[in-house]
């Protein structure tokens, strides 16, 4: 009799201390942002949970994705160095450059709503600027629409993949640029004599 309890409480144990584990298997035509979405979590929250995935914008179809949220696990953040970039950031900070990128580059093409964000991701990581990204935006006479007050409009869906691909694949797409001007349009020229780096649709980008 004691020996069959002994084993029922061994049971009984085992199974409280067991972690749930929720996995979701990859159809064709799924990406990590929908997956989030569709289980109640900021893509953030599913890189987190899913450390395997290297690239959230490569997932293959049958890979198995985690999307029961970590508990007690902090958000790391561009904002923690200047020499470390990371590629998960915190939902408002997403959120900000998201309205950035659409306030700068709505009539941009995809790239130059990339290389947007890559202008803000590299001015957090630059000792010329402030280091978080919220403090980079609203550095005062740094971006237009924050005067103007464009920046308070919701992203779109373009934007905010834009901010997604500026944080993974797609990071380096200006070449270290720290300015971007449309030099038909600027009233100021002080940029035209910096080193322009590249040129995407109406903006030149500039170190």
């Amino acid at each position: 009799m004691i020996k069959k309890l002994t084993i029922v409480l061994t049971f009984l144990v085992t199974l409280f201390m067991a972690v749930p584990s929720f996995a979701y298997t990859v159809q064709k035509g799924d990406t990590m942002s929908e997956i989030a979405a569709q289980n109640g979590l900021s893509l953030s929250e599913l890189a987190n949970a899913n450390p395997q995935v290297k690239n959230v914008n490569l997932i293959y179809v049958g890979q198995e994705i985690h999307i029961a949220k970590k508990k007690n696990v902090k958000t790391t953040t561009v904002e923690k160095t200047k020499t470390e970039s990371n590629t998960n950031i915190s939902d408002s900070d997403f959120d900000l450059l998201a309205r950035i990128v659409r306030a700068e580059a709505q009539s941009e093409p995809f790239e130059g709503k990339v290389a947007v964000a890559d202008v803000v991701l590299n001015r957090v990581e630059s000792p010329k600027f402030p280091n978080t990204i919220e403090k980079v935006i609203y550095q005062k006479g740094q971006f237009q629409p924050v005067s103007n007050g464009q920046i308070h409009k919701a992203a779109d869906q373009e934007s905010v993949k834009a901010v997604e691909a500026a944080l993974t694949n797609m990071r380096h797409i200006t070449k270290g640029s720290l300015f971007f001007y449309n030099p038909k349009i600027a009233t100021s020229r002080w940029l035209d004599s910096r080193e322009t780096t590249v040129v995407i649709g109406q903006h030149v980008f500039k170190y």
